[in-house]
């Protein structure tokens, strides 16, 4: 039999008092499998500039009435002049915009092009590099594409590459590109060249992709896959929050506009500021979700567009009609059988076999802004009733916040982002909920410092910059509230979970991230969450006090795995010293052998931007005790730094 104990800790004032505690070996309710997972929406440009590995920025010209297309972050090279054209012969319906490179006179000589900075740089390392572009007009030459310096212009990496283009049509060019050694830093740029002699040339849908994770073409940044697969994450919500809906422009995100060739993707204004191209598409989420191992929870638009701060507009029954249909196409497009129309679309894209997937979220945060009464009236149901008549072994999650509507078999979507000590509070929140609907807790973090008398966000205030230390704890005291209600909750997600450092809209977030790997900070959050991620349960099991107080300043869960792993969580909160443990376990032995491990910060406000955003002890495990003696085990928990897990084997 296994025993693990994990125990977390704030600098906050309280009374404190000796704990003994029993954990039984029966009893208690099962908890989700699910229960830690990630959200993700384009936001902070997480995914364009982010975990979506394309390192040229605005590689296809895409625009839209919100952000028209443009030439920005392109530069000429040589004697060039760049001119953003429409040209009679498009590359595609869904990308007409190309860039015309010219040179400046009949006089002009030698090389033209044109030069981009990537997303805020470009990484360059001694690896393979693949990319493609796409040209208009007669050529015999080569062209030329670089890797270099932005600041020294040496070059990292040059490849030759046998023009195949023809007059009045367009021709792909692929190649690779290998550097010989890796540069200083990250600012470096893409170029792309040709003979000035050739005379203007069209460019269109320039690409460069690194090395990917699992090695996937139009795959994810390694380094940020690897930070999410870290956290054992059991779900991935996706697209989610409010990126699928659209603002005044009326661009929701939808699924047919993000799949097949990136030729047929002509992109939409996200909700957050920036246009998106949907290289990140249907297709790359779900095989994002393969390659973690996570559930897909997919989130799809219910017809409300998030118009201002402050008001929305929501379609009619009629209006909606149509998007309830193209929901149905998504899903015969993820479970159907290749007989279907949609399910040979599907295999003709290279998946003959459908994924898995078990749960539909209508929409995101349908209570903002009035937009409620019309999900409650018409928009849930006109949703719920067509996709559970296809599709009943689905679990329908709505998205209000709470059981305003239901159906047979659905759940709903509850958000929180607020203060340390209102987390606290709401420890039992979960604990005195109705059972008759499943629970997704779909996005929570801390946000805001404490203030005095407490209370929850103040959303006219600023928030914290980064995670810190008190709001991990505080977070970890929420979780662990839902792990005590696991025969309900279907799992915890954090949001948001990236960050670009160069260009957000939104903090704190999980992980933060430049065009550098080495630069990506993990959270002080991101370290809470792999510690309590890695020991799950199938059951919780009832912990009795026998002396101290029930909750406060120490919060706890016990629970046993399909193993037979017993583990023990508790975090302190508001205690002034440490606080004395005894706890039992029935069925646990003398003799048996255990292990101390110790996460700990160097105080509440910890956090920030450095290369370890946790400073103080070595994350890593700590042999504190060697056998547990005869009728449990007796420890201290410190009350101000650590964060602990104790096992016992």
């Amino acid at each position: 039999m296994l025993l693990k104990l994990a125990l977390f800790s704030s600098l906050v004032a309280s009374t404190v008092s000796a704990y003994n505690l029993s954990v039984a070996a029966t009893g208690g309710n099962a908890s989700s499998p699910l229960m830690y997972g990630l959200m993700f929406e384009d936001i902070n440009h997480s995914g364009d500039g982010g975990i979506y590995a394309e390192l040229v920025q605005n590689r296809a010209f895409q625009g839209s009435t919100e952000f028209p297309s443009t030439l920005d972050p392109w530069k000429a090279t040589g004697d060039a002049v760049l001119t953003l054209q429409d040209t009679q012969a498009r590359l595609s319906r869904a990308l007409p915009y190309s860039v015309n490179v010219a040179p400046a006179s009949a006089n002009t000589t030698g090389k033209v092009g044109l030069l981009n900075p990537g997303w805020w740089g470009i990484d360059v390392k001694p690896q393979k590099y693949t990319g493609s572009f796409w040209v208009l007009g007669k050529y015999t030459g080569s062209f030329t594409v670089s890797l270099q310096s932005a600041t020294t212009n040496e070059v990292f990496a040059t490849v030759e590459i046998p023009s195949t283009s023809v007059d009045h049509k367009w021709t792909q060019q692929n190649y690779t590109i290998v550097p010989t050694k890796a540069a200083p830093n990250s600012n470096n740029t893409f170029v792309l060249e040709y003979d000035a002699s050739a005379g203007p040339l069209n460019f269109n849908l320039i690409s460069l992709f690194p090395p990917t994770y699992n090695n996937r073409p139009n795959g994810m940044r390694p380094d940020l896959m690897e930070a999410m697969k870290a956290l054992n994450p059991s779900f991935l919500r996706m697209p989610g929050g409010n990126n699928i809906e659209g603002d005044a422009f009326h661009y929701p995100w939808l699924w047919n506009n993000t799949i097949g060739p990136l030729t047929d993707r002509p992109g939409r204004p996200g909700t957050w500021e920036y246009q998106n191209t949907d290289g990140l598409g249907l297709v790359e989420y779900l095989n994002w979700c393969t390659d973690l191992g996570a559930e897909p929870i997919l989130a799809v638009w219910s017809g409300m567009y998030l118009i201002t701060n402050g008001s929305t507009e929501v379609l009619t029954e009629a209006e909606l009609a149509p998007y309830v249909h193209n929901v149905l196409d998504e899903l015969e497009f993820i479970l159907g059988d290749t007989n279907t129309h949609n399910g040979a679309l599907r295999a003709s894209l290279g998946y003959p076999e459908p994924w898995a997937l078990k749960y539909v979220e209508i929409g995101n945060e349908d209570n903002l802004w009035g937009g409620e009464p019309s999900y409650d009236a018409y928009r849930w149901n006109l949703f719920f009733d067509a996709i559970h008549e296809k599709w009943p072994d689905l679990t329908l999650i709505s998205s209000t916040q709470d059981q305003s509507v239901a159906g047979p078999g659905s759940a709903w979507d509850y958000h929180i982002y607020t203060r340390p000590d209102d987390f606290v509070t709401k420890f039992d929140y979960w604990d005195h909920v109705a059972r008759n609907h499943s629970i997704l807790q779909g996005e929570y973090a801390n946000i805001q410092g404490n203030i005095e008398g407490g209370g929850g966000t103040n959303w006219s205030a600023p928030r914290i910059p980064w995670p810190i230390w008190v709001g991990a704890v505080s977070e970890s005291i929420w979780t662990l509230g839902i792990e005590r209600n696991g025969d309900v909750m279907i799992g915890a997600s954090y949001a948001p979970g990236f960050q670009n450092l160069n260009d957000y809209q939104w903090q704190p977030d999980l992980v933060a991230f430049t065009a550098n790997p080495a630069q990506t900070v993990l959270s002080t959050s991101w370290y809470a969450i792999k510690l309590l991620s890695a020991y799950r349960y199938e059951r919780t099991v009832p912990v009795t006090v026998t002396s101290g107080d029930n909750f406060g300043p120490v919060y706890y869960v016990a629970g046993v795995s399909a193993a037979g792993q017993y583990t023990f969580k508790v975090a302190t909160y508001n205690a002034t010293a440490s606080v004395p443990f005894n706890l039992e376990f029935e069925g646990v032995k003398a003799g048996q052998k255990g292990t101390l491990t110790v996460l700990s910060a160097s105080g509440p406000d910890s956090g920030g931007l450095s290369s370890n955003v946790l400073v103080g002890d070595t994350l890593g495990p700590q042999v504190r005790y060697t056998t547990v003696p005869e009728g449990g085990i007796d420890f201290l928990v410190n009350f101000m730094q650590t964060l602990k897990l104790v096992t016992i084997d």
